[in-house]
């Protein structure tokens, strides 16, 4: 393999299966994505310089093969055949080029540690990598620049990625929460007959045991809706059956509208082309 520097398709194929590989991190069984935000902070270890990791390239006569996630700093001679000369991620050795993990950019330009303008997705792929490299690789310290200082005490600069993972993995449990709320609708689109969309008791990947009927939900702060399935029945979502209620399920729901032409308890939609 040509290096991981290379802007050819072997990059292009680099780059895919680095994004990847950390979504299957992400979502693997047993995968925890708080657990590197609930863990107690790695222990001192040693205080590296950026150009005293440099040397830690793999090549021949290098002390070793390191790299780092956020400034933290791991030691991955055991995946030499990825990181090493000729890898299709040495371009991740001997630095922190935290950004790449997120955007798999492994040009000179993208092989850097600021992470400042990341989106919350690309932030999430980040600390699974994070995870990924404390739970397969050996850790060395921390890297002494823009997240730990020369004493080896995170800076703002982490302070600030770490909240923005917080924040990310709020937003991602909120949506998977929101998603059980209002599965997605199954849909086909022709080109004769239009768009139909209809519910089940899989829709949306949600399996359950009512099947709803499609309505169409706005966010708050969007123009734009999608279609999703709604309880007809019962409460309103996180309201004991105890409680009083009208035996609507979510129906009255402020950010739903229901489909024109359409009966509002179908369990399908059809919309002419």
């Amino acid at each position: 393999r040509r290096p991981a520097g290379w802007r050819g398709p072997m990059w292009r194929g680099a780059a895919a299966a680095l994004l990847c590989l950390g979504a299957a991190c992400l979502l693997g069984p047993g995968f925890d994505p708080r657990a590197w935000l609930l863990s107690p902070p790695p222990p001192r270890g040693r205080l590296l310089s950026a150009a005293e990791l440099a040397r830690y390239r793999g090549a021949a006569g290098d002390p070793g093969l390191y790299l780092a996630v956020l400034g933290r700093v791991f030691d991955v001679e055991r995946g030499r055949r990825h990181y090493g000369p000729g890898g299709a991620y040495s371009g991740l050795a001997g630095r922190d080029a935290s950004r790449a993990f997120a955007t798999g950019d492994f040009t000179q330009a993208g092989l850097v540690e600021d992470v400042s303008a990341l989106s919350p997705g690309e932030m999430l792929a980040i600390q699974s990598w994070l995870s990924f490299y404390g739970d397969n690789y050996e850790p060395v310290g921390k890297l002494v620049g823009r997240f730990y200082d020369e004493n080896g005490a995170p800076t703002e600069a982490l302070r600030r990625a770490e909240a923005a993972i917080e924040e990310a993995l709020k937003f991602q449990a909120e949506s998977e929460w929101r998603k059980q709320q209002f599965p997605p609708c199954n849909s086909e689109w022709n080109s004769a007959k239009g768009s139909r969309f209809w519910c089940s008791r899989q829709s949306g990947g949600v399996n359950r045991d009512w099947t709803g009927v499609p309505r169409k939900l706005y966010r708050p702060g969007s123009r734009g809706s999608y279609c999703v399935c709604v309880r007809t029945t019962g409460p309103p979502w996180g309201q004991p059956e105890s409680t009083e209620h009208s035996n609507r399920g979510d129906l009255d729901n402020p950010h739903l509208e229901e489909y024109d032409s359409c009966h509002p308890l179908a369990e399908q939609c059809v919309l002419k082309a």
